[in-house]
């Protein structure tokens, strides 16, 4: 099969190349002495990554911390099921899926991917492949941050950095969606984008001051340093700053900080699915490129909007 390897971690980007790789061993997978309990092999219809996977201690080891290299990047898919493991519950084959593989186990910017079928929920038929992958990792980012870490209730305030980004757009969405007010910030550039996606205000981060939001029950953060210090500043009594940019600075004076990685969940990609077919919130995708160009697109020679995603069949 065509897959994108990274053999080299000093290299980085630059390292990445588009090879011939083994396909999935359908033989072992169907092994029930074999280490492939609850598997699934996916042919990968379409594929997202995240800019920063190269930069990741999961992309070079596994969890024993033994160099897995050649490694395939990219974590986010939607396929079609060929193949099923002793164990693989709640999918048939056949079945269109999508879902999140696992950060230490070679990923889905390939023909086909093995992942674990607990990490996949059914993809109904009227949602495309490309949405499918393009809402992924956004969509649970998003949910989890503000439901499962922030508690987000409805008529809150909400301030959501990088409003106009994959992730933030998906948070202002849901946000709006369970009835809270939303503030977001980025770049002057984004401000409509950001309004296009329910921002009820939004924040010039190069010429507004923060401060002048005032009081707010959450922060969904994505950027961290000194933009996350400030907003920690402007949580309210009992709210809660939750970030995916790692453990924080500063922290709420009287309130709680969630530092998060995102997990699969099949429940949750359901209820972002179900929002999808609703039309209550849009995947934000950008640039779609097919796997041959796939290495061009994961080196982008300016700054890219929306979810990049590879069309890895037509």
């Amino acid at each position: 099969m065509k897959a994108i390897v990274v053999t080299d971690e000093a290299a980085g980007r630059a390292g990445m190349t588009l090879a011939e790789r083994p396909d999935p061993d359908v033989a072992k997978l169907a092994d029930l002495s074999g280490a492939n309990y609850g598997d699934v092999v996916v042919e990968v219809h379409a594929s997202g990554f995240t800019w920063d996977e190269l930069s990741w201690p999961s992309t070079w080891v596994d969890r024993r911390g033994h160099d897995r290299t050649p490694s395939i990047p990219g974590h986010e898919v939607a396929g079609v099921v060929s193949a099923l493991s002793y164990g693989a519950a709640g999918l048939s084959v056949g079945q269109r899926v999508f879902g999140l593989t696992d950060w230490t186990r070679d990923g889905t910017l390939a023909e086909y991917a093995v992942v674990e079928a607990r990490n996949l929920a059914p993809l109904p038929g009227d949602v495309d492949f490309t949405t499918g992958a393009g809402v992924v990792m956004s969509g649970l980012t998003a949910w989890q941050g503000l439901f499962v870490h922030g508690r987000l209730e409805a008529g809150q305030r909400v301030l959501v950095h990088g409003a106009a980004g994959a992730v933030g757009s998906m948070a202002t969405q849901l946000a709006r969606e369970a009835g809270a007010y939303v503030i977001g910030t980025g770049r002057a550039a984004d401000a409509h984008t950001a309004r296009e996606f329910g921002a009820n205000e939004y924040v010039d981060l190069e010429n507004d001051e923060l401060a002048d939001v005032g009081g707010v029950d959450l922060v969904f953060d994505v950027f961290g340093g000194d933009l996350g210090a400030r907003s920690a500043r402007l949580v309210r009594p009992g709210g809660t700053l939750v970030t995916i940019a790692g453990p924080p600075e500063v922290r709420p004076a009287d309130g709680r900080t969630i530092d998060f990685v995102v997990e699969a969940d099949r429940t949750q990609l359901g209820e972002i699915v179900r929002r999808v077919r609703d039309g209550r919130v849009r995947a934000n995708i950008g640039t779609i490129a097919s796997l041959d160009d796939a290495v061009a697109a994961f080196n982008p020679a300016g700054r890219k909007k929306g979810k990049t995603i590879i069309r890895v069949r037509p």
